[in-house]
């Protein structure tokens, strides 16, 4: 696998460019056979889901953001713990890094901006198999530091089925599978970086564990990539969480 950041001009927040227009001048081609990494914050600055701080009132965005969100009080940090698209993400994605006065959302519709700009990069750079992949940053239990996390993808299966398959000893798995969307997302966001890189792209080549398809991933498709809350395997902690959403206040 390969991985080549790419640097643009650093985006003014609101911004006057389309996200197709910062893609145009700052990408000069794309393959066949290769992904498109973008940071979530970009396609959302792109997209005016931005809001000014000195106007907006954090805990209740972050509340209305938000499918589900713990009492910041539950966390000895203050941490806003919260469920939104079916991630497991703080804040509800909102940031306010590399953003002037204003707050960062998610992108409205993440999914239908991957289709878009999958769409637009093969109709701009002449390719039929091209992935987009747009990512955030979270954190995981136990572990220090931000990692990637998939929110969207388009042009290719996120997950990697080895079930049926038999592993070195010819024991055939059961239950085994590849996240490749989120093994991606980590991978990209590192490269990314997560102060003043200016690099929220990721070109990503050389990728055979990768299944390009040429059309957007199906509502089945997107269901099988997410699991609900009750049949995950953190289901003890996640199921006992004291969760609320904002139509509960």
């Amino acid at each position: 696998m390969h991985i080549q950041p790419i640097k643009i001009p650093r985006l003014e927040v609101p911004s006057t460019l389309s996200i197709e227009e910062v893609l145009a001048s700052s990408l000069e081609t794309i393959t066949s056979n290769s992904i498109l990494a973008i940071s979530s914050k970009i396609v959302a600055v792109c997209e005016d889901a931005v809001l000014p701080v000195d106007q907006t009132d954090y805990e209740a965005l972050v509340r209305s953001e938000a499918d589900l969100y713990l009492d910041p009080s539950e966390s000895q940090y203050g941490h806003h713990f919260t469920i939104k698209g079916r991630t497991l993400i703080a804040s509800a994605g909102i940031d306010k890094s590399n953003a002037s006065d204003h707050y960062i959302l998610w992108p409205r519709d993440p999914q239908a901006s991957a289709n878009r700009i999958r769409k637009w990069l093969g109709e701009k750079y002449g390719v039929e198999r091209v992935g987009v992949l747009i990512t955030d940053s979270t954190s995981y239990a136990l572990r220090r530091g931000a990692t990637g996390v998939a929110i969207a993808h388009s042009g290719f299966r996120a997950v990697n089925s080895y079930v049926g398959k038999r592993d070195l000893f010819g024991r055939e798995l059961q239950v085994e599978t590849a996240g490749v969307a989120n093994g991606l997302a980590a991978a990209t966001v590192l490269a990314m970086g997560e102060g003043d890189e200016q690099t929220p792209l990721c070109v990503v080549t050389e990728v055979p564990f990768v299944e390009f398809v040429e059309v957007d991933p199906t509502e089945s498709e997107l269901d099988d990539t997410y699991l609900r809350l009750e049949e995950d395997l953190f289901a003890p902690f996640l199921s006992n969480a004291p969760w609320k959403n904002h139509r509960d206040v």
